[in-house]
């Protein structure tokens, strides 16, 4: 499970040190892929092959559930991480979630997400208020 914001920048040349608490998980291999909210989710290799599970179990004649899934597995990319602990960001993807330079990764229970920091700043800000309306609405779910 992955918890915790971490605050990292990204070098010239497109490289992101990945927080040690995670690395263990993700020696294995990680996908990488395009978010939602606008930033970049990563998956261990069995995470992602649960989520491709559930990509490939939805009805093609749902023209929503194929922009999902299109969305999900297009811009999805194996990736390794190096001896000093980096992944290597695919421009796409850094331009996908306007990633320059300074980034927060946050985990996210069983993903990992990557944020420009200044629309993470606001993301988070905007969600504060709404935190417990959020929660309130979560009830039906199990939460």
């Amino acid at each position: 499970m992955f918890i915790g914001e971490y605050h990292h920048t990204i070098d010239e040349k497109g490289r992101l040190s990945v927080p040690k608490k995670f690395r263990g998980e993700l020696e294995k291999g990680l996908v990488i892929t395009k978010g939602l909210d606008g930033c970049l989710f990563i998956y261990t290799n069995s995470e992602w092959e649960k989520m491709s599970i559930k990509l490939n179990s939805l009805p093609l004649t749902n023209k929503n559930a194929r922009e999902f899934k299109r969305h999900m597995t297009s811009g999805a990319m194996d990736l390794e991480i190096d001896g000093q602990g980096r992944v290597i960001l695919p421009e796409y993807l850094r331009e996908f979630a306007k990633l320059e330079k300074n980034v927060v990764v946050a985990g996210v229970a069983e993903r990992i997400e990557i944020w420009d920091e200044v629309i993470w700043n606001k993301h988070e800000k905007e969600m504060s208020g709404k935190t417990e309306e959020i929660a309130e609405s979560m009830e039906g779910l199990g939460i």
